[in-house]
């Protein structure tokens, strides 16, 4: 129970945490938000996956990854295939040229529905294509460069020059993905409407609590002795390699990791917006999700979910507030915190912290005030004969 107390919940600073921050999300925001702004922070969410996974991947293993939109944008297609394929029902469809078919291939002259969209009909199946492609697909990656080695910024401008390939692909099949746009309209989930004001509650409430679940699981890994392996490897890789660990092994296995966490949220996006599109996948969102792990703390999972609410939010007030001058905002933003909150918010928070824990054990180590010796006062002269008195008579 102790073992379990401290690997997963981090001891009593990160049942801490966890608490406060599952009051914010699960409580504080449900009640204190409407239904376009809950919706709007579960979009939010669904990006502190990715945050959560570069912690991992990033702050603890060393692998600065500029392509995870790649695997967040994999995980969100394979949900938004599956909810297509529901909404293209031969009914819904009947005015097409083709029913049956979502309207972009209908649009692009496929008569019939091709051979990758056809398992997208099961629900099973897209819940396991939504964990195993982008798995795979970071496997293929993961082996092809760290078994021979390359990492540091050759790994990152490869992981970004991926994310570029990606979303051109994307865009040129437009038969078969949508094109620049996307696939959008979606509308039910097995028969319940997505869209109704009940349902972006229930999935508010779903997202909130995998990203939990996914937190627990990252302290999991970080309190074993593989998070111990990962820290040592970012510091001294060569040290750990020479002692007969196969540290490529490792790395592929954390980066498969921060594959998977960030498809799910892609998946959790696609549930939440209701559409998915490449602009999702290339270069540009790939690097804000980094700027999210950044602004919370490399180093701290809770800090993650932090950065990337206080980072959107940004951007949601500045834009809305000051439309022609938001994006110099968020620059000064991000620059500050760089400068002056080099660790992020976890940062801000431990050091904070550790002032507050060092007052306190000073007022506790303060010794009392020594009491003082009461000052005698002037014998009453009836005292004194009384005294004198009973001395005489014990004489």
């Amino acid at each position: 129970m102790n073992a379990a107390y401290e690997k997963l919940l981090g001891g009593r600073s990160g049942l801490t945490g966890l608490l406060i921050l599952g009051v914010l999300l699960l409580v504080i925001f449900p009640l204190g938000l409407d239904i376009f702004r809950l919706n709007l922070v579960g979009k939010y969410l669904s990006y502190a996956f990715v945050a959560v996974g570069l912690v991992l991947c990033w702050g603890y293993g060393g692998i600065l990854s500029l392509g995870q939109g790649v695997f967040f944008g994999v995980g969100g297609y394979c949900m938004a295939m599956f909810l297509k394929l529901e909404a293209s029902d031969p009914i819904s469809t009947k005015i097409q040229s083709t029913p049956g078919i979502p309207d972009f291939m209908d649009w692009n002259q496929i008569t019939s529905l091709p051979a990758m969209w056809q398992p997208f009909h099961s629900f099973s199946f897209t819940v396991l294509a939504v964990l195993a492609v982008p798995t795979l697909l970071a496997l293929i990656i993961g082996m092809a460069m760290f078994k021979r080695r390359v990492g540091d910024v050759y790994f990152s401008i490869v992981t970004q020059a991926i994310a570029a390939i990606l979303s051109i692909l994307i865009i040129g099949q437009q038969g078969l993905t949508g094109g620049v746009n996307g696939i959008t309209d979606l509308k039910t989930l097995m028969g319940w409407d997505i869209r109704t004001d009940s349902a972006k509650v229930i999935l508010y409430f779903v997202n909130a609590g995998l990203l939990f679940a996914c937190i627990l699981f990252g302290r999991y890994i970080l309190t074993s002795k593989l998070g111990r392996l990962l820290m040592a490897m970012r510091d001294k890789e060569e040290r750990v390699r020479f002692s007969g660990y196969d540290v490529a092994s490792f790395k592929v296995f954390v980066f498969c990791v921060a594959a998977m966490l960030s498809a799910i949220g892609g998946a959790m996006f696609t549930l939440q917006v209701g559409f998915m599109s490449p602009s999702f996948v290339g270069i540009v969102p790939s690097i804000e999700m980094v700027i999210y792990a950044a602004v919370g703390g490399r180093m701290s999972l809770l800090g993650a979910v932090y950065g990337t609410l206080l980072v959107n939010f940004g951007k949601t007030y500045f834009s809305e507030t000051f439309p022609e001058l938001w994006l110099f905002l968020m620059g000064g933003l991000f620059i500050a915190v760089v400068m002056y909150f080099p660790n992020g918010l976890a940062g801000v928070y431990e050091k904070q912290g550790k002032r507050l824990m060092e007052k306190l054990s000073r007022k506790k180590a303060v010794p009392p005030e020594p009491v003082k010796p009461k000052a005698a006062t002037k014998a009453d002269p009836a005292e004194v004969h009384i005294d004198g008195a009973n001395l005489e008579a014990s004489k």
